[in-house]
């Protein structure tokens, strides 16, 4: 087998391997989003609750009341302390963000994976993509 032979080996294995970890990446965190947005769903089931508002699980208008003053968690520091106090809707709340993270962290294996590669335009590529993402984000975070 020649050395160029070896090295593609080598880049082949590399990349396959690293599909493979993007691969469980995305099942397992997906499998674990979904797991806490259900233990979120079976409290309000269980205490019928949401700890936001007063709701009654068999009077539909009370499960889908608007008002002036935010029913849910709408802040990153809103869910934080609505879990420590294990409010369902701040738990399921939880369980969505980690499904809207784990592409985004997809994003940052692939910066960092061309770095290793030394592929240069890739790298700018994927590390433009994820800084659209983030400044996505904290313009959002920041209600703009």
């Amino acid at each position: 087998m020649s050395q160029d032979q070896t090295i593609q080996t080598n880049h082949t294995d590399d990349t396959l391997r690293i599909e493979l970890f993007i691969a469980r990446l995305l099942r397992w965190g997906v499998m674990f989003s979904f797991t806490i947005i259900a233990i979120g769903i079976g409290l309000v089931i269980i205490t019928g609750q949401t700890g936001f508002q007063q709701i009654h699980l068999d009077d539909v208008n009370s499960l889908v009341q608007y008002q002036v003053k935010p029913d849910f968690p709408n802040s990153l520091s809103s869910v934080f302390y609505g879990v420590v106090a294990l409010k369902p809707y701040a738990i399921i709340a939880l369980g969505l963000l980690i499904l809207i993270a784990i592409p985004v962290m997809r994003v940052a294996v692939l910066v960092v994976t061309f770095i290793v590669e030394r592929d240069w335009l890739y790298v700018a590529i994927t590390a433009f993509v994820l800084l659209v993402l983030l400044t996505s984000f904290a313009i959002g975070e920041a209600g703009g």
